[in-house]
């Protein structure tokens, strides 16, 4: 291990990750900003997630080896190990562009009342298929403040922080099941400014196996209490139990595959207008899970013209 104190730590925790985490390690390693470790919290991985990090001989990489304990936990360990002041969180499924650490770096460094930096993003498949290419709500902190209660501001995976202030705001929330990242953002907001790069700097994967999916499949109750919580700011040790009943209650194959399709559905759908790759991925959430009425909706709505699509989801998200 590189006993000197690096510039960044690069913080990635990975729960049966075997099938990306090469891919993932080896973007950070490339970086064109070399003075970082990378930090890796294996969340009792059951796959061969642990041989393949040890496969990788760089002194910048540290792996800390636990029990299953969640996301939230295995990212609060890692913000209380990382030897850094600045923190770059990556997720074990992934891909870092080549520059991301450096633009990110020199934007804090120059711009010191600024505390979180994100970017835009490239969204692919599982298989690596290029999806869309997501814009943020905001880029500037003006704009983020605007919508900061609409919609969560920032791509996890892609933020760069100031180590020493979430640590000020005791951490990731644990109780926030699946969106301990945007209950974060909203504590941190009073500490400084926000903003997003008005570019990709990173690819983000979606796969069947991921612990976020369309919330759409979530249910009503889910996304009604997470609005209450996002304008309150806390979550109590009672409604993160209730998330986590609502969480387990969906984690089968059919639910989770069904809402990966469907999401990929409606990224090629709606962000590229590709309707036969829209059909072939919402053909495959209909027989994988066949009750939902929204999926035979954008099926049918494959066959409409680019405008009327595009007319369609602007309405539907005015009145959402």
């Amino acid at each position: 291990m590189n006993n000197k104190t690096p510039a960044i730590t690069v913080l990635m925790p990975a729960y049966n990750a075997e099938s990306y985490i090469a891919e993932a390690i080896a973007s950070v390693l490339c970086q064109t900003f070399a003075d970082f470790e990378l930090l890796i919290i294996n969340d009792g991985s059951t796959d061969a997630t642990k041989e393949i990090i040890h496969s990788f001989h760089d002194s910048r990489i540290r792996m800390i080896d636990q029990e299953n304990k969640g996301i939230s936990t295995a990212l609060n360990i890692g913000l209380q190990h990382a030897r850094a002041d600045y923190i770059a969180r990556f997720d074990a499924d992934d891909i870092c562009f080549k520059d991301r650490l450096q633009k990110q770096f020199d934007f804090l460094l120059a711009n010191p009342d600024y505390i979180i930096v994100g970017s835009d993003a490239v969204y692919i498949s599982e298989t690596g298929d290029h999806l869309c290419v997501f814009e943020c709500k905001g880029h500037t902190h003006e704009e983020i403040m605007r919508e900061i209660y609409t919609a969560c501001p920032l791509t996890h995976s892609s933020v760069m922080f100031k180590k020493g202030i979430v640590m000020r705001c005791g951490g990731y929330p644990v109780d926030a099941h699946t969106f301990e990242d945007y209950l974060l953002w909203i504590r941190l907001c009073g500490f400084g400014k926000i903003c997003n790069f008005p570019e990709p700097l990173i690819k983000v994967r979606f796969s069947p196996s991921s612990v976020t999916i369309d919330e759409q499949w979530r249910g009503r109750r889910f996304r009604k209490l997470k609005t209450e919580i996002i304008k309150k700011g806390f979550i109590t040790k009672m409604q993160g139990n209730e998330f986590l009943s609502i969480i387990k209650s969906q984690n089968t194959e059919k639910i989770k595959k069904g809402a990966y399709h469907a999401l990929c559905g409606k990224k090629y759908l709606i962000n590229n207008h590709e309707p036969l790759k829209a059909r072939e991925h919402i053909k495959k959430a209909i027989s994988t899970y066949p009750l939902r009425l929204d999926n035979y909706v954008l099926l049918a709505l494959s066959y409409s013209s680019e405008n009327m699509i595009q007319w369609l989801y602007k309405k539907s998200r005015k009145f959402a």
